[in-house]
C-alpha cells in the first residue's frame, strides 16, 4: 500500500500577511478618501476666490447711471467681465435683479454687482470710469473654469502620485505583502505567532504514534521550563533541533507541542516565505524573525520545509540561487549569534535532508536531528484513539484491526480516514462508526471513490479471473501477505482490487519475500493467459511495480549472483519515497547485465504465477463464481470460497521449500 502525502496534522492558521490587529485600508475607502479632498479643495478655491457667484448681475446701463451719480466706489475687470462695489446700496426692481430671485420676491438693496461690458461699448470706458473717481483694477484672462484650471495644474502630478502608490501596493502584495502595507515592510517577517495564553494549546498529549521522536524532545521542554538547572552546571540548549521525515509524520504538530508543554511563544514560518520576487527581502526577514523571537524570550522559532532555502551552495542553479544563498547565509549567521544564554531555539522540518548545506548541518547550528518515522501498528493504534476521542464508536469498531488494515500510513492520513469513517456513517443514517465504515473509507482513500460504470458480463468475468489471480496467489505462495479484500468494483483508475495485509509491520525484506510479492503482482496477467490465452492492458501497474521491486533487487540489495553486492543505482528518497531506475555510471556491459537480471527474475516469476494456477484451477474458477455474484469478498469469505488455507509464513517452511 502506498504512503500518502498528506500534510501534519494539526489546527490550521489564518496566513493573511499583516500584524494581528492591524486593519488594511480598503481600495474603495482609498479613493473614496481622494475624491472628498478634491472637493473640498475645488470648493475652497470657489469660496476665498472671487467669482460672479459674490456679486448680483445688473445691467451695463445700470451701471453706467450709478457711475454718472458717482455711486460706483471700485472696479475689478476681467476680460468683459466688470465686478464692483456701490457706495450706496441700490435698490434694483425683481427684473432687475440676480437671476436667483422669482418675480414674487420684492425689490433687493444691492451693494456688490457685476456685469458683462457689450462688444459694441465706447472706447471711452476708461475715461468715463476715470472722471467720476472709480478706483480700477483689472487680472489677466482666465480661460476655462476653476475646476479646469485646477485639475490641469495639478491632475497630472496627482495622477503620477496615485500610479506609484498603485504600484507600490501592487508589487508589495506580489511580493509576499507588507506588515503595515505599502514597500517599506517588504523586510518584515511574516511568521505566525501562536501564544499560548491567547491560541489554542496543543501539549504532548495531542501527539501519538511518535514516541521516540517526542522523547527526544522532552530534555528540550525541561530546558525552557527550568534553564537554570542547566545553566548552573554549565550547560547550554541546542541551538537548532531538525525534525525530519515524511510528509504526514506529524513534525509541526510535534514543533507546537514542545512550545505549548513549555509555555512559551511559538514562530512559525515556511522556508518558502523567506525567498521572494525582491533580491534582499529573505535575509531582513530572517533577521526581523530572531529579532522578534528575541525579544519575546524564552521562545521557540519553527521553519518548515527548510529544504526550499538550505539548499547546498555552490550549485549552478539559475533564477533565484542568489536570493536563496543570501537567506541561508543569514540563518547561519543567525544561528552563530547564539549564546545559549538567550534561551531561543530553533526548530525546522524537512523531508529531504540529504540537499541540506553541510554548514546548516554542523554543530552549533542544527545540532540534534530527530527522525520523525511513520507509526507502527501499536502507534497508528494510539493515534486513532487521538482522532476517535470526539467520535461515537459502535462495539465492532476494533481500533487494533483498524490499525492493523493501514500499515504505511502516516498521521495525517489516519486522521482523514477517521474523518471519512465519520462522515460515512452519517450518510449511512447511523448513530455510531462501525468497523464496516472504517474499511470501506480506507478503500475509498486508496483506490478512489466507486466508479458507477457499466461493464459487460465478458469484460466482468475478466477482470474477475485478474482479481482472483492475485488472490489465489496470496493464498498458495509461501510467505506472501494475507489477502484481507477482493472486489471488482471499479474505483478511482482500478476496475477492481486485491488487498493484501502484512501481519505485521516489516522492516527488513527477505529475498524470498520480495520474489513471493513479484509473483503475486504477475498473478492478474497469469489469470487471462490461462483462461482465455490473451493479454489485456489491465496489468499495466502490476507490470510497473513487479519491474521497480525486480530492478532494486538487482541495483540496490545486491541480490543477483551474476552481479553480486554492488551499488548500482542512486539511493531513493526514503521519506518521499522518490526515485527511479537510473544506473550509477557503468559499462555498457554492466547495464545490459542488469537488464537480463531483470527479466529473468520477472520471467521466472511469471512462469511460477501459471504454474500455480493451473494447479488451483478449481479453486480460481471457484473464486470468480463468488465474485460475481457477491463482488466484494473479504478475507473469511475468500477462504470458505476457495476451501484454502492461509499461505504459511517462510520462518515455518524448510529450507528447500523456499522459493
Amino acid at each position: 500500500m502506498k504512503n500518502g502525502n498528506n500534510s501534519s496534522s494539526g489546527n490550521s492558521f489564518n496566513n493573511t500577511p499583516g500584524r494581528p490587529g492591524t486593519p488594511r485600508l480598503p481600495q474603495r475607502k482609498f479613493w473614496l478618501i481622494i475624491l472628498l479632498v478634491l472637493a473640498v479643495n475645488y470648493l475652497a478655491t470657489q469660496w476665498f476666490l472671487p467669482g460672479a457667484d459674490q456679486a448680483v448681475p445688473v445691467p451695463y446701463t445700470t451701471f453706467k447711471e450709478q457711475v454718472t451719480k458717482g455711486n460706483v466706489q471700485s472696479i475689478h475687470s476681467q476680460g468683459q467681465l466688470i465686478q464692483g462695489q456701490f457706495n450706496s446700496p441700490v435698490s434694483l426692481p425683481s427684473d432687475e435683479s440676480t437671476t436667483r430671485q422669482t418675480t414674487a420676491e420684492p425689490p433687493r438693496n444691492v451693494t456688490a454687482f457685476s456685469t458683462v461690458v457689450p462688444d459694441f461699448a465706447d472706447p471711452g470706458l476708461e475715461s468715463f470710469l476715470a472722471n467720476h473717481n472709480v478706483t480700477i483694477s483689472a487680472s489677466p484672462i482666465q480661460t476655462g473654469s476653476s475646476l479646469t484650471n485646477l485639475l490641469f495644474g495639478f491632475g497630472p502630478v496627482l495622477l503620477i502620485i496615485f500610479f506609484y502608490v498603485w504600484l507600490y501596493r501592487r508589487a508589495s502584495k506580489q511580493a509576499g505583502g507588507a506588515l503595515g502595507g505599502g514597500m517599506f515592510g517588504l523586510g518584515k517577517s511574516k511568521a505566525r505567532r501562536y501564544d499560548h495564553e491567547q491560541d489554542k494549546k496543543i501539549t504532548f498529549e495531542d501527539v501519538a504514534g511518535i514516541d521516540e521522536a517526542e522523547n527526544e524532545l522532552v530534555e528540550i521542554v525541561d530546558f525552557l521550563k527550568n534553564p537554570k538547572k542547566y545553566t548552573a552546571l554549565g550547560a547550554t540548549a541546542p541551538r537548532g533541533i531538525l525534525l525530519v521525515g515524511a510528509p504526514g509524520t506529524g513534525k509541526t504538530l510535534l514543533a507546537k507541542a514542545v512550545a505549548g508543554e513549555a509555555q512559551v511563544p511559538f514562530f512559525s514560518m515556511s522556508g518558502s516565505e523567506f525567498v521572494e520576487m525582491i533580491v534582499g527581502v529573505g535575509a531582513a526577514r530572517v533577521r526581523d524573525l530572531f529579532k522578534q523571537a528575541r525579544e519575546h524570550a524564552p521562545s521557540i522559532i519553527f521553519i518548515d520545509e527548510i529544504d526550499s532555502i538550505g539548499r547546498a551552495r555552490g550549485q549552478a542553479v539559475l533564477g533565484g540561487a542568489s536570493e536563496q544563498e543570501q537567506t541561508l547565509n543569514q540563518i547561519l549567521t543567525e544561528m552563530d549569534g547564539f549564546s545559549g544564554k538567550e534561551e531561543v531555539i530553533v526548530l525546522a522540518a524537512t523531508n529531504q535532508p540529504e540537499i541540506l548545506d553541510k554548514a546548516l548541518l554542523r554543530a552549533g547550528r542544527f545540532d540534534r536531528r530527530v527522525v520523525v518515522n511513520l507509526p507502527d501498528k501499536i502507534g497508528r493504534e494510539a493515534i486513532l484513539q487521538v482522532h476517535t476521542r470526539n467520535k461515537p464508536l459502535a462495539q465492532d469498531a476494533d481500533l487494533m484491526e483498524v490499525a492493523a488494515t493501514t500499515p504505511g500510513l502516516s498521521g495525517a492520513d489516519i486522521k482523514n480516514l477517521c474523518n471519512e469513517a465519520a462522515l460515512l456513517a452519517a450518510k449511512r443514517g447511523q448513530q455510531e462508526v462501525h468497523l464496516k465504515d472504517f474499511i470501506d473509507s480506507l478503500e475509498k482513500i486508496i483506490l478512489g471513490p466507486e466508479r458507477p460504470i457499466v461493464l459487460s458480463p465478458a469484460d466482468r468475468e475478466r477482470i474477475a479471473y485478474h482479481e482472483s489471480g492475485h488472490a489465489i496467489l496470496g493464498l498458495v505462495v509461501p510467505g506472501a501477505d494475507p489477502v484481507n479484500r477482493v472486489s471488482i468494483v471499479p474505483r478511482g483508475q482500478a476496475l477492481g482490487v486485491t488487498y493484501q495485509r502484512p501481519p505485521a509491520d516489516r522492516y527488513n525484506y527477505p529475498e524470498a519475500y520480495l520474489r513471493a510479492r513479484i509473483i503475486g503482482m504477475l498473478g492478474g496477467r497469469a489469470a487471462e493467459e490461462i483462461v482465455y490465452g490473451t493479454k489485456t492492458t489491465g496489468a499495466e501497474n502490476d507490470i510497473e511495480q513487479a519491474t521497480d521491486l525486480a530492478h532494486n533487487m538487482v541495483t540496490r540489495w545486491g541480490m543477483s549472483e551474476k552481479l553480486g553486492m554492488v551499488k548500482l543505482a542512486a539511493r531513493q528518497n526514503q521519506y518521499l519515497g522518490m526515485g527511479q531506475r537510473q544506473l550509477d555510471a557503468v559499462s555498457e556491459q554492466t547495464a545490459a547485465l542488469v537488464d537480463e537480471e531483470v527479466h529473468k527474475i520477472i520471467n521466472d516469476s511469471h512462469e511460477q504465477a501459471k504454474q500455480l494456477l493451473r494447479d488451483h484451477r478449481q479453486q480460481l474458477d471457484a473464486l470468480v463464481t463468488a465474485l460475481l455474484e457477491r463482488e466484494t469478498l473479504d478475507e473469511h469469505e475468500i477462504l470458505d470460497v476457495t476451501g484454502l488455507p492461509p499461505a504459511p509464513a517462510l520462518k515455518d517452511l524448510p529450507n528447500q521449500a523456499k522459493l
